[in-house]
């Protein structure tokens, strides 16, 4: 889809941000060279007349992302994730995005349930109401089955997908074209958040997705008192339109009627932030955008999640860095805290352990000498990860997924309890965690799992055995075992794990 067409959409945008005031703002927010502020406002200048007003009421950068359309307020909220490449302040903005539009008709709704599910909508269901929310990508329905279920009927809007590509195109000839002029700009790795953006939105596209994680949500979160997630009707959802349980129960942003109808907002502000890291630590896969909009509070007081669209996940080692991280804080050992970044390679290990320990102790002893409605673990991992960068430490999207996640839950803990003690709610969680997951016990698991792979090759270590003895120059057995060295270790560390396999069942 190259063509001019990208050329004329770049200088709308540009000419868009200049208008309403946005441009100066993301420069300066994204720490853009000099050279390239000085380009972007002679090249929007002669161009100004071209850009949309947007809303007055709006800041200036909410203001131009909404004027461009649901592209860009997609884009706007994915970047709100990305603190490291926008920078805390304008991720902060970007968060209150509003991607309310206009609803399309009814009539069309159920025309695309006909298309993608096979089935006439009023065969389907056997009510079908208006558009009870309208979005950037999608809007709900709230409709009735058969047997009397309420469910949801999420439908992606019309030619959605043709219009986010072609606004995605342009996003690629922009990010090239400012790589390609201005060399310097590479460390802001414009083409790397374009494709970033291109990758969560095409996820969004295809409602099957956001279903998956749905049902993946629910079963890890079952048991988890208190909490609900809307179950997925697979026979009902298709690429462009997914249908779920309904919801029904008051926003954890409207505190007034939490309070008429009786709820404990101060239990239920720590239990948003409990459930969150037991997500995050126990299953390793959360939902990363746990802001008010997604959260609402059932008749019976639990917690009910929608809308999963964006998911974090991360894996068990990083779990272990994560929970190793927040214990040393809690336990204010930041000499542990230290070595455990080491140890997991996040700062490399030229640099000196003391000085770094040095530099956490500067973080986490002001947070404890605050008060308890100023302690705040999302200020904590940001304040750490500036220094971790001073200190050489790689960007790893997955914890600043973590840490933007933190921010938005917490202020919906605060919300609900203004007086919350972050770390006393946390507390029982993380060390709960650490005492399951690191020591002797997990050292165990680990080890059954090991045999649990090594077994599958069992039945071939023999063979291995004997082909790399007798045939040592053998192509394909050196493919397997690269050195009898090697092939010894393995041998000797799948009987340790068998060992610790028999050791596990005794225990």
């Amino acid at each position: 889809m190259r063509g001019p067409h990208n050329f004329l959409r770049l200088i709308r945008t540009l000419a868009t941000f200049s208008r309403t005031g946005a441009l100066p703002i993301i420069l300066e927010q994204a720490e853009a060279p000099a050279r390239l502020r000085m380009v972007a406002h002679a090249l929007a200048w002669p161009f100004k007349w071209l850009g949309l007003k947007g809303d007055p009421d709006l800041p200036p950068v909410t203001r131009a992302i909404t004027a461009l359309g649901p592209a860009y307020i997609k884009f706007g909220q994915i970047l709100s994730t990305r603190p490291d490449i926008v920078g805390n302040d304008l991720a902060m903005q970007l968060r209150f995005l509003q991607d309310r539009l206009p609803p399309f008709p009814i009539e069309v709704a159920k025309q695309m349930v006909e298309a993608d599910l096979g089935i006439a909508a009023d065969s389907a269901f056997t009510e079908f109401s208006e558009p009870v929310a309208a979005a950037s990508i999608a809007q709900v329905h709230h409709a009735r089955l058969a047997d009397g279920t309420e469910v949801a009927v999420k439908v992606l809007r019309p030619g959605i997908e043709r219009a986010f590509r072609v606004d995605v195109d342009a996003f690629y000839t922009g990010a090239r074209l400012v790589e390609l002029c201005l060399p310097g700009t590479r460390r802001l790795r414009p083409t790397e958040v374009v494709r970033h953006f291109d990758g969560v939105v095409m996820g969004e596209l295809d409602l099957r997705l956001e279903a998956s994680s749905a049902a993946e949500f629910a079963l890890n979160t079952a048991a988890d008192t208190g909490f609900r997630v809307p179950q997925p009707v697979w026979g009902l959802s298709g690429r462009q339109v997914m249908t779920m349980g309904w919801a029904d129960g008051l926003s954890l942003a409207d505190t007034v009627a939490i309070d008429a109808a009786g709820h404990d907002r101060e239990a239920l502000g720590a239990r948003v932030l409990q459930l969150f890291l037991n997500h995050a630590l126990r299953d390793g896969f959360f939902h990363a955008d746990m802001h008010h909009g997604n959260l609402k509070v059932g008749p019976d007081g639990a917690i009910i999640a929608y809308d999963f669209g964006i998911m974090g996940r991360l894996d068990l080692y990083t779990r272990r860095v994560y929970a190793e991280i927040l214990y040393g804080f809690i336990r204010r050992d930041y000499r542990r805290v230290a070595e455990v970044h080491f140890e997991a390679g996040y700062v490399p290990r030229d640099r000196d352990i003391d000085e770094f320990a040095r530099a956490l102790r500067v973080i986490g002893e002001p947070i404890f000498g605050m008060d308890a409605s100023h302690i705040s673990m999302a200020r904590l991992l940001s304040y750490l990860f500036e220094v971790t960068e001073r200190f050489g430490m790689r960007t790893r999207t997955e914890l600043i997924l973590l840490q933007r996640t933190m921010v938005v839950v917490e202020g919906v803990a605060r919300s609900l309890d203004p007086k919350i003690n972050i770390w006393q709610v946390a507390r029982p969680v993380v060390e709960s965690y650490v005492r399951e997951n690191i020591g002797p016990k997990a050292v165990l698991r680990d080890l059954t799992r090991t045999a649990r792979v090594l077994s599958r090759f069992g039945p071939r270590l023999p063979e291995l055995v004997e082909a790399r003895l007798l045939r040592p120059d053998d192509p394909e057995t050196t493919v397997v075992v690269r050195a009898p060295s090697r092939l010894m270790w393995v041998v000797v560390g799948a009987g340790i794990a068998l060992v610790g396999v028999a050791i596990g069942q005794m225990l």
